[in-house]
């Protein structure tokens, strides 16, 4: 039985008002708070850093669930672990020395998770699989908005499951972008453990109903 986890993105939450929209998802059956930090290099958007994590760990309730699109990730690990990061993610894609520096996050205190873009196929983590807490999949390419889910991350994350079941069954899949109700069962049932959801969420009528429907799905 596939877990059924959500992870609200703060990324689509009101800035003006976010300490209320963190209150909303204490009160929700959200398991993570999902915090996007964009640098402007690796990703053409810049969205925010370690001020506004160490705030929104001052209100949270529930495990922060940090994603570094950023380059160079290494030279930030221990900062946010200081600023509350329980899970902390970075790319595939920007991390030449991926060992060391899921090592390093894992000595932190933290969980280590790995990110791949829509083109990088699951088997570059092949060697690193065993070592890992989480994997997240993007299904929209990382750092633009109003994207399409891209279909083939259902067969990845079937191929990640295969890979999981092999060599690390206690690792969590997570996927994010372009996530609803109808993509959000298509993932569950593909075997996806974890589902990010950002405006489906915050712009709904009830976002803590949303929240909790996720996990009936």
């Amino acid at each position: 039985m596939t877990t059924r986890l959500i992870a609200p993105s703060i990324l689509s939450a009101d800035f003006s008002r976010l300490g209320e929209d963190i209150e909303m998802i204490n009160q929700s059956d959200a398991d993570y708070i999902h915090c996007d930090v964009m640098d402007g290099v690796f990703v053409p958007n810049i969205s925010f850093g370690i001020p506004v994590i160490e705030k929104v760990a001052e209100i949270a309730k529930k495990p922060l669930d940090v994603h570094l699109m950023i380059v160079n990730p290494d030279n930030y690990i221990s900062a946010f672990q200081k600023a509350g990061a329980d899970i902390l993610t970075v790319h595939y894609e920007t991390c030449p020395h991926l060992h060391r520096i899921v090592s390093s996050i894992k000595e932190a205190g933290m969980k280590a998770s790995v990110c791949l873009n829509p083109h990088t196929p699951v088997t570059v983590l092949d060697d690193i699989i065993g070592d890992l807490d989480m994997v997240l999949l993007m299904s929209v390419n990382p750092g633009f908005g109003g994207q399409s889910f891209i279909k083939n991350t259902y067969k990845k994350v079937r191929l990640l499951k295969e890979m999981i079941a092999a060599k690390n069954q206690s690792c969590l899949i997570e996927v994010d972008g372009g996530v609803n109700f109808e993509t959000g069962l298509n993932l569950y049932d593909a075997g996806a453990d974890v589902l990010v959801s950002g405006s489906f969420i915050f712009k709904a009528d009830d976002p803590i109903a949303t929240i909790n429907h996720f996990k009936t799905l």
